[in-house]
């Protein structure tokens, strides 16, 4: 079974239909005990890093993702649920993360002749072989929109970086952890090729 983590934050039922496309059923859960059912837990999210954070912990859902981490099942995080993974956000102020990869969350400082929010389709280029992407080459486009972008300081876990103004990580795989700053729920066929890599050869 895959779960779909509900906290408000997400778009909890495109995702949910992303998955059902490619013959996969998803639940979306709150459920604490369904989440540590679950084969594979996928964390998105849209808004603010804060409020996300805030409402993970007001919701007891930090320690089911930690756990399903911990005991090697695969975790999916979408753009913000990306974010998450790390160790601090500077998106107003300073916050924590789930500590799950070494590295912060920055907002892009860039020209003036690029807009932020980036808003749109980018392509991606493969930095690492991994089953998120299998399928899916260097140059394929994804619909992006953020604000801001993780810094790893885990260079082997970015899987794929994106240009705007200069590279940032847009994908991240390390062992059972894998995340797309991109929305693959929005990214028509590709976005669902990369979730149904994940139902079915990320591991």
């Amino acid at each position: 079974m895959i779960a779909i983590i509900d906290y408000q934050m997400g778009n909890l039922r495109s995702v949910q239909k992303g998955f059902e496309r490619v013959g996969h059923e998803a639940v979306v859960t709150s459920d604490a005990a369904q989440l540590a059912d679950a084969d594979k837990i996928v964390l998105p999210g849209v808004g603010a890093f804060e409020d996300a954070i805030r409402e993970l912990q007001d919701r007891n859902l930090v320690e089911p993702i930690r756990s399903a981490v911990a005991d090697g099942r695969p975790v999916l995080g979408i753009c913000l649920g990306m974010q998450l993974f790390f160790e601090r956000s500077f998106e107003n102020g300073e916050h924590v993360g789930l500590g799950l990869i070494p590295g912060d969350v920055v907002q892009f400082d860039l020209p003036s002749e690029y807009k932020v929010p980036h808003m749109g389709w980018n392509q991606i280029e493969v930095q690492q072989s991994t089953p998120l992407l299998e399928g899916i080459a260097s140059g394929t486009h994804f619909y992006f929109v953020h604000s801001f972008h993780v810094v790893s300081k885990d260079t082997q876990a970015i899987a794929a970086t994106t240009d705007y103004g200069s590279p940032f990580c847009s994908i991240v795989a390390r062992d059972n952890l894998f995340a797309t700053q991109f929305h693959p729920e929005k990214s028509q066929e590709f976005g669902l090729q990369i979730l149904r890599n994940f139902a079915e050869r990320c591991s």
